[in-house]
């Protein structure tokens, strides 16, 4: 099991897991430190890393960033320490958020003939919306299916979201965090030009363990980004619900990266 989860979502962006809620799940996987992620906000401790129940918090945020070459990814902040350009950043993104949240839900229901009953608010995301749709009585999409046929990229009521430049992302995330990594290089549509942009560097870091969906993934190749680069290495869960732990880092490559 994992000593450092590094990549975990509440319900303050799309996940299920309440912010007070993080340390019993901690304690319940066997994890010792945990960094909250959530998709462009920031978190409400006053500390870059804090201590809750025993367990080590770290304030983190997963920005999305439109990279140079047209592909859009997302970049992991690790010990947030907000600046007014990072808080600007999000509030934008927080405005379009729920103005692309509303256009996804009306789109849903008058493409499928119900009403999800949902608020769109600060924190919404798809997620919420294949939720409802997984959870009405008058449909036959499971979770999986909202996206596949729905609200995935492309998909008929699939609507994308404002997001800044991978330079400008970047820059407000290296003045305002203690460590900015790339976050799972291996989703990506072109992996080998997501690694590229590691040899930035201020992108100090690459998300190397990370609980892939699928079996056609080449981790040499993030293997040889991190030689190459002289990276360090993140990894974590990507959870969205209540496991933990299920992906990390070791107690020594958690030391490793100096967060606390």
């Amino acid at each position: 099991m994992p000593y450092a989860d590094l990549h975990v979502h509440t319900t303050r962006s799309d996940g299920s897991l309440e912010f007070e809620e993080v340390p019993d799940a901690a304690r319940e996987n066997d994890v010792a430190v945990v960094a909250i992620t959530d998709h462009d906000r920031l978190q409400p401790i006053d500390e870059p890393i804090a201590e809750r129940d025993g367990v080590t918090i770290v304030s983190g945020i997963e920005l999305r960033v439109e990279t140079p070459y047209g592909e859009r990814v997302d970049l992991l902040g690790y010990g947030v320490e907000p600046t007014a350009e990072l808080e600007g950043i999000v509030k934008r993104i927080q405005r379009n958020r729920i103005e692309r949240g509303q256009a996804i839900v009306d789109c849903v229901e008058s493409r499928l003939g119900i009403d999800l009953g949902v608020t769109v608010e600060d924190g919404f995301g798809r997620p919420h919306v294949a939720r409802a749709i997984d959870a009405h009585p008058d449909t036959d999409y499971d979770y999986g299916d909202a996206f596949a046929e729905l609200i995935g990229n492309g998909e008929p009521c699939f609507v994308a979201r404002d997001v800044p430049s991978f330079e400008r992302g970047l820059a407000a995330l290296s003045s305002a965090s203690h460590l900015v990594s790339l976050a799972h290089p291996l989703r990506y549509a072109d992996p080998e030009a997501a690694l590229g942009l590691t040899a930035e560097p201020a992108l100090e870091a690459v998300e190397l363990h990370y609980p892939y969906d699928r079996d056609d993934v080449d981790p040499d190749i993030v293997e040889d980004a991190i030689e190459r680069n002289d990276l360090l290495t993140t990894g974590g869960t990507d959870a969205h619900e209540y496991e933990l732990g299920v992906a990390g880092l070791s107690r020594a490559a958690y030391d490793r990266i100096e967060l606390s």
